[in-house]
């Protein structure tokens, strides 16, 4: 999954929930928030614009209602 420079985050909600999507790198540091809203039920795409960030491993959290899921994503400049 190596991407340069934007990728686009896919995720489904089962529940209308309160959904939060956030990068964080690969020490575990908060790198930014991409999405922090109320979501229906639903398929949706989120977009991380990584063009101001160095090369590496990240990962994207993905939160809805009780649900929380990582995804690890690569960075190649």
């Amino acid at each position: 999954n190596p991407f340069n420079p934007s990728t686009t985050i896919p995720y489904t909600i089962a529940d209308n929930a309160w959904v939060s999507v956030t990068v964080y790198d690969i020490s575990g540091k908060f790198v930014e928030s991409l999405m922090n809203e109320h979501k229906e039920i639903g398929s949706y795409n989120t977009v991380w614009d990584a063009s101001e960030v160095s090369s590496g491993v990240y990962f994207i959290k993905i939160v809805a209602g009780d649900f929380s899921d990582y995804q690890k994503v690569i960075l190649i400049k």
